[in-house]
């Protein structure tokens, strides 16, 4: 049996009973979209994170840009953000009708280089986008900084960060906003698309609510100002709930399997040229995905492959260098440490209910492999 980096099989099987529950729970309700799941699992995302609002919206990819448009960002204007991340993020941000510009990241944590955030403002910069990449944070206190010295929004990207923190404070908690997806290999992921951006300031989110109805506001069928069709699926809402009583025992499983693989393999690092992840000061990380680097890392996931084992990279071509952006003028070279990562990065199997077992046969495919190289 082939082992993959995603475990969402797994967890459907252990948790069967009570995701088609929720599925029953909602289609006997007769309240399909929005109603009481929805209603209910934004009240219950909001109070876990200690703030007073939380929308949902149909996908993370939304959640960044309904949460850029509810801040006042627009056509004309900048925004700062990292290519080493998804391309949803950038996506988003252009569909916003901003133009991204990116910083380089750090060499040793792959976040956001904070430091060079200053450099790229411009009088076009409205806003700056961290991404709290593979678990873990940014470091927020000089985005904070920057972002009240310039007037710049602070819209946090939390789609593999749910639980994180950084020095006591959850991921998505520390900006004007944050923008959550709810993929299924997310670590509180749902059985098909979507998202939510969480928020303590009422004008945004009154916004938000307005921007994912069409527009509309109190009165239905009367649109206030242009919108979209963004609602988190009532079912989706439903098996959220479900599971956000369950996230803080997937961060813990998550953690559990990190530290194994940091006992299995940590004796490898140096001359074998594996690298394991690194942590960040001040960070809970929740281990979205494992990435470890390797200046062989194509030869390795190939031998891999004899072995039934599936790796994931996170990700293989920097979002500067896809030719959908090409646009911008990114020239190979302009971020060195973003493109070094993405010819060495690659994802080991991470899931809550990986077992110790298949984490064993990983392990040991990964130090035969190492020692052939």
């Amino acid at each position: 049996m082939t082992t993959y980096v995603w475990g969402y099989l797994e967890e459907y099987h252990e948790e069967r009973e009570d995701i088609l529950d929720a599925v029953q729970t909602v289609f006997g309700s007769g309240r399909l979209v929005l109603g009481p799941s929805v209603e209910g699992f934004e009240r219950e995302y909001a109070a876990y994170h200690g703030l007073p609002h939380c929308v949902g919206v149909d996908n993370g990819t939304n959640a960044v840009k309904l949460g850029l448009e509810a801040l006042g960002v627009g056509r004309g204007d900048e925004v700062i953000t990292v290519s080493n991340t998804a391309a949803p993020t950038v996506v988003a941000i252009d569909e916003a009708g901003a133009t991204p510009v990116f910083v380089d990241v750090d060499p040793v944590t792959y976040l956001m280089d904070t430091a060079q955030v200053e450099a790229a403002v411009t009088p076009r910069t409205r806003a700056v986008v961290p991404v709290h990449l593979y678990g873990q944070c940014v470091d927020m206190a000089p985005l904070r900084r920057l972002a009240e010295a310039h007037g710049l929004a602070l819209l946090e990207d939390c789609a593999q960060a749910h639980g994180a923190r950084h020095h006591g404070r959850l991921a998505g908690t520390m900006g004007d906003a944050a923008a959550f997806s709810f993929y299924p290999t997310k670590v509180l992921g749902a059985y098909g698309d979507g998202g939510a951006v969480v928020t303590a300031r009422d004008d945004v989110d009154r916004n938000l609510r307005r921007l994912r109805y069409y527009g509309m506001e109190e009165t239905y069928y009367v649109v206030a100002t242009p919108g979209h069709n963004c609602r988190l699926d009532a079912v989706q809402a439903e098996i959220l709930r479900r599971k956000l009583r369950r996230l803080d025992g997937y961060i813990a499983a998550r953690r559990e399997v990190a530290r194994r693989y940091a006992e299995g393999l940590g004796d490898l690092t140096g001359e074998s040229g594996l690298v394991l992840p690194a942590i960040a000061s001040g960070n809970d990380h929740v281990y979205y995905v494992y990435v470890v680097r390797h200046p062989r890392r194509d030869a390795i996931i190939e031998a891999l492959k004899g072995y039934d084992i599936s790796l994931n990279i996170s990700y293989p071509w920097p979002v500067h260098t896809m030719t959908g952006f090409a646009h911008l003028g990114y020239a190979t070279g302009s971020l060195p440490v973003t493109e070094s990562l993405a010819k060495e990065i690659f994802s080991l199997p991470m899931y809550a209910s990986l077992t110790p077992d298949l984490q064993d046969k990983v392990i040991s495919a990964l130090r035969q492999v190492l020692e052939r190289l």
